[in-house]
């Protein structure tokens, strides 16, 4: 990985301070630390699924309300691996953005995304209004 760029390339919203490079570095621990998460989330809800899987052949005997409910727990644990994932993705995108310079450009309309916005959720990619407009379809 190559050095990150210097804070002050990363756009801000009229009346934003500048990025500093603290503040970049914060975000890029955040991400970081999210990953390593998330990664140990992913590892762990495999290995639950995969046992699952081994203990299907002995709930042969089960009835109908236990073996539903089994496999509704299968449904949700799936699930969760697989907002897991999508987070773990997401996390990605943006640490490959903060060292493409890239970060905090709206991916739809090109114009900041917003200091504070990216504060509070680092891995935005879309502007407020882009956002808006893509929860509406």
């Amino acid at each position: 990985m190559s050095a990150a760029p210097h804070a002050a390339i990363f756009p801000v919203r009229q009346g934003e301070e500048p990025w500093t490079d603290a503040e970049v570095a914060e975000i890029r621990k955040q991400l970081e630390e999210d990953a390593v998460g998330l990664r140990a989330d992913i590892a762990r809800a495999a290995a639950e699924v995969a046992e699952r899987l081994t203990d299907s052949v002995s709930d042969a005997g089960d009835d109908q309300a236990d073996a539903g409910a089994k496999a509704f727990e299968r449904e949700h644990e799936l699930a969760l691996t697989q907002n897991a994932h999508d987070l773990l993705d997401q996390t990605m995108h943006a640490l490959e953005r903060i060292d493409a310079g890239t970060y905090g450009v709206c991916e739809s309309c090109g114009k900041p995304i917003g200091k504070a916005r990216l504060q509070a959720f680092p891995r935005a990619t879309l502007c407020v209004q882009c956002k808006q407009r893509e929860e509406r379809r």
